[in-house]
């Protein structure tokens, strides 16, 4: 009876090569950045549920030549992960949706997929155009705007107006002055100067 197991017929597949999650390109700047992935030698990428990967292939320097691997003990831990219901020996199909081999192919999908890209863009900004126009504007109604407070301007006192009886001289010396600033010894002062207060000197 033969006691022979899956790694006596697998052939070591996985451990061919690599593979690494990129980012989903938008722009052409991006598909071109992974156009030059592509131009070089045993390089790979594929689109597997939406999501974009970069593939290599290269030999893992570990496999021996029955196809087992020599650090088996102490292999990394994604190898320690990676389970035989999706071996690639036993595996069936791959399920990715497309796979680049050449930079031709990834220019002639980003073609299809920027111009796919612009077309929504376009419908959506139609779209939303038409939405405003069926949308009544609002329009906003500036009020007036408020005069300045005007401060209530008060009288200006004119001392001479208030003072001016109580100051006129007559002509007949009661009081009065010569007109050369002196006044008569026994001029008495006018009534409405009695309650003036006076600086001394």
């Amino acid at each position: 009876m033969s006691s022979s197991c899956l790694c006596d017929q697998c052939s070591a597949l996985c451990c061919r090569y690599f593979v690494l999650e990129i980012d989903t390109p938008q722009t052409r700047r991006q598909y071109d950045d992974i156009r030059w992935y592509l131009v070089h030698q045993n390089v790979f990428v594929f689109i597997e549920k939406r999501k974009w990967y970069l593939g290599v292939y290269s030999r893992c320097k570990h496999l021996q030549a029955d196809n087992r691997c020599g650090i088996y003990e102490t292999r990394p831990k994604i190898c320690r992960e990676y389970s035989t219901d999706n071996c690639d020996y036993h595996g069936g199909e791959y399920d990715w949706q497309v796979l680049f081999s050449s930079a031709e192919q990834l220019a002639a999908y980003a073609e299809e997929a920027l111009a796919e890209r612009a077309l929504k863009r376009l419908k959506e900004r139609r779209r939303q155009e038409r939405e405003k126009a069926r949308t009544p504007q609002l329009t906003l109604v500036k009020k007036p705007p408020r005069p300045a407070a005007t401060r209530r301007r008060l009288p200006k006192l004119r001392p001479g107006l208030m003072l001016g009886p109580a100051l006129a001289v007559g002509p007949n010396g009661n009081g009065n002055g010569h007109g050369n600033g002196q006044a008569h010894g026994n001029a008495r002062r006018p009534a409405s100067l009695r309650s003036l207060p006076v600086l001394p000197r």
